[in-house]
């Protein structure tokens, strides 16, 4: 059966940070102040990192960090001898080779070096001639990459280090240790004094000019939006007797730094006794995000923005950045995307500071508009909407730039009472879980495998810190077994959202009819997953009615394709009512879709000709207002394959002659309204007003990253001759309140969801 291919295509152009931020010149943060004042006071050492694609170690865009923004280096004039010092500051031994023409990627923000001319020699790029910072003429089609040998400096640690004390003031772990006892075991920890990872133990910051500004920048890089103020007098006495050892002073956040490395500071002077003459320790005090809250009736006051969202993550925190406007969801546009606008999203959504500003669409492709781009926020907004940016058409934006954040988020032990065992890797194994008897000794224990999906191992997934879940497995006797036995849970059902596994309804005493250990729960986790997404607007389209002779749905009717009235009509006469349409399914996900089952076990269907690689891959219903069903069609997987692609991207599934099926990332497969069960028998259905509704891969059989998008809706008009569809949409793509409205009206013409 031949299957129609249409050649649009447009640029993938896909992104991927690599931030390999070298220790070269992490010293000291650029705004820090010199702990004491000396006869050469040296400034601070200049940062420099690789970033963009493809992800490799030693190469990249070379990325500078100046006046605390990072920038870029124009290929003007750039030679190997450039590379040579910029790799040397790296910590490689010398450059094999440079790019020009942003081979690894347009950068963001400032173009800090234009025409710069080394002679190879010198110990820091900033050494070098050029036209001075931030003078250039250049735009970031004209960023420099490097390539460095793959070897590494022996010793390295920072090619300017001159002694041992800015190597010992570099601040990278700060944690918040409550003075109460019975604090420490509630999890997150949002009170308590502010230490420092100091040598081989930790040292406090002395609170004189201490700020609500510093507060803000720990809460947020310790996973809270927010900060509170803190009852000093409760923690004086306590501290007062303690021997507290200071490491750093005079603390001078702006309060949008992602980090408290990036604040101005002072350190204590080298071998000097600690002294905060009339301070004490900084003391600070968060307030949670919903997502984290223990307070249920605090959550129900603490409301995080309903109109913004993130898609396509695998952990809390991260995602596909998507905005609500006109009731319908869109995506933001990763130019100039930074960190700041990044945490101002991360904080209105219940998280702390942002961690990561990724843009490439590195958590998949949006469906919808693109809303936003080159926002600039200053990192105060309480919401992305209170920055500036400019709004954008299709030609100065696609969704392969779709802008993604990683939030820090608190640290809540979850990843200590799950582990999986048996594995080759340590992203597959069976599952265990830490539970407790009634005496409160703690063992490891099995879940029955019985009723496990793929949404339980999404759950399980994401609380071991593995990404997607790949397979849910219900049995896995062909792993090595551990010591553990014992089932101690059972019956567990996740929504798919769950953070931990103990947060899914389960079995409170344990129920399996297989208890042996070898059908116990496994998973298989992946970094990267799939996500399919119909092409709402075509479906809207190519929608008709066709009256089918019956003589030729024979193929059809042994496919089961057709309403049960069929089995009683009078064959070869007569006709069956197709309510027919195309279907066009993207992959914007990260991972190839695939069937679940090898072709081992595909179906030969010898009617037509091809093999069903899953059973059921999408569902076609007709619903009524109250949601009842009034027709239904179904379509098995044949000849899932790559009609086409986006620019870039080559086909790699073709189902002729037994080849491989499915999807390739950034690839569509299209079903033509004008083949076998591609329609709705609805020969039996009455004219009025419907809902029509598609799910793909309706029993979540193979993995995705998101199935929230995987249905699609529209209102349908039949009034016996002829059929309209219209508000044609993926599942999540519209508001709550155009959702509900959608609902209440079906089949109505004129009524606008906007």
């Amino acid at each position: 059966m031949e299957r129609s291919r249409r050649g649009r295509r447009f640029a993938l152009g896909l992104l991927f940070g690599l931030w390999v931020t070298c220790c070269v010149a992490q010293t000291t943060p650029p705004n820090r102040v010199s702990p004491a004042p000396s006869p050469s006071p040296r400034a601070p050492q200049l940062r420099v990192r690789l970033a963009g694609y493809p992800r490799k170690h030693n190469e990249g865009r070379i990325e500078l960090f100046h006046k605390g923004e990072w920038g870029t280096v124009c290929d003007d004039d750039f030679s190997i001898a450039n590379a040579h010092v910029l790799c040397r500051q790296l910590g490689f031994v010398e450059a094999t080779g440079w790019t020009h023409s942003a081979k690894y990627g347009k950068g963001q923000g400032k173009i800090w070096l234009d025409n710069v001319l080394c002679n190879g020699g010198e110990r820091s790029i900033d050494s070098c001639k050029s036209r001075g910072w931030g003078n250039s003429d250049c735009t970031h089609d004209e960023d420099a990459g490097v390539v460095c040998k793959d070897e590494r400096i022996p010793g390295f640690v920072d090619s300017n280090v001159i002694d041992a004390q800015v190597d010992e003031n570099k601040l990278e772990e700060v944690r918040l240790r409550p003075v109460v006892a019975t604090a420490k075991k509630k999890l997150p920890v949002t009170e308590g004094v502010v230490e420092v990872k100091y040598k081989d133990g930790w040292a406090q910051i002395c609170d004189l000019g201490w700020t609500i500004k510093n507060t803000r920048v720990v809460c947020g890089m310790l996973g809270f939006p927010h900060e509170r103020k803190v009852n000093k007098s409760f923690y004086r006495l306590y501290l007062e007797r303690q021997k507290n050892h200071f490491h750093i002073h005079s603390v001078a956040c702006t309060g949008t730094e992602v980090h408290l490395a990036a604040c101005p500071m002072e350190f204590s002077k080298p071998n000097a006794t600690s002294s905060c003459s009339g301070g004490l320790p900084a003391v600070v005090s968060c307030m949670p995000g919903p997502l984290f809250m223990q307070n249920s009736g605090l959550k129900k006051k603490l409301k995080i923005s309903s109109n913004v969202r993130l898609k396509g993550g695998a952990r809390p925190g991260e995602g596909r950045v998507e905005v609500l406007k006109d009731n319908e969801w869109g995506t933001v546009c990763d130019d100039r995307w930074n960190l700041l606008s990044a945490s101002v999203v991360c904080r209105e959504l219940g998280f702390g500071s942002a961690k990561e500003a990724l843009t490439g669409a590195r958590m998949g492709q949006g469906m919808g508009p693109i809303y936003m781009n080159e926002v600039k926020c200053v990192g105060q907004e309480k919401s992305i909407w209170n920055c500036p940016f400019k709004n954008i058409t299709s030609e100065n934006c696609q969704h392969m730039e779709d802008a993604a954040v990683r939030c820090n988020v608190p640290y809540m032990g979850l990843e200590n009472s799950i582990r999986i065992t048996g594995g080759r890797t340590r992203y597959e194994g069976r599952v265990e879980v830490l539970s407790s008897d009634s005496n409160g000794t703690q063992s490891w224990g099995l879940i029955c495998g019985e009723s496990w999906t793929t949404k339980e191992a999404m759950v399980a997934c994401r609380q071991l810190g593995l990404g997607y879940a790949n397979q849910g497995l219900q049995e896995t006797w062909y792993w090595d077994s551990s010591n553990v036995t014992e089932m101690v849970m059972s019956g567990v059902k996740c929504v798919g959202n769950e953070m931990s596994l103990s947060q899914c309804q389960h079995h409170r005493a344990v129920s399996c009819q297989k208890a042996a250990a070898k059908f116990a729960a496994g998973v298989i986790c992946s970094e990267t997953a799939s996500d399919l997404v119909l092409n709402a607007s075509l479906v809207q389209q190519t929608v008709y009615i066709e009256d089918r002779p019956l003589h030729m749905l024979y193929c059809a009717a042994e496919e089961d394709c057709l309403s049960k009235s069929a089995a009683k009509a009078n064959w070869p006469y007569g006709h069956r009512r197709l309510l027919r349409f195309s279907s066009q399914i993207h992959n914007i996900g990260r991972a190839d879709f695939k069937p679940k089952a090898g072709r081992h076990s595909w179906v030969w269907h010898a009617c037509h000709g091809h093999y069903h690689s899953m059973d059921i891959f999408t569902h076609y219903d007709l619903l009524n207002a109250n949601g009842t069903k009034v027709a239904e069609g179904h379509k098995a997987s044949f000849c899932l394959e790559d009609t086409d692609c986006q620019e870039g991207v080559s086909k790699r599934y073709e189902c002729a002659n037994f080849g491989d099926q499915g999807i390739t990332v950034g690839c569509w497969d299209l079903y033509r309204h004008d083949i076998d069960c591609q329609w709705i028998d609805i020969t039996d259905v009455k004219p009025g007003n419907y809902i029509m509704q598609i799910v793909i891969n309706p029993n979540c059989e193979v993995a995705e990253s998101d199935f929230t998008n995987n249905a699609m809706k529209c209102n349908c008009k039949y009034d016996g001759h002829r059929i309209w569809f219209h508000n044609c949409h993926i599942g999540d793509a519209f508001s709550e309140e155009a959702e509900r409205l959608f609902e209440k009206y079906p089949g109505q013409l004129n009524n606008k969801i906007s």
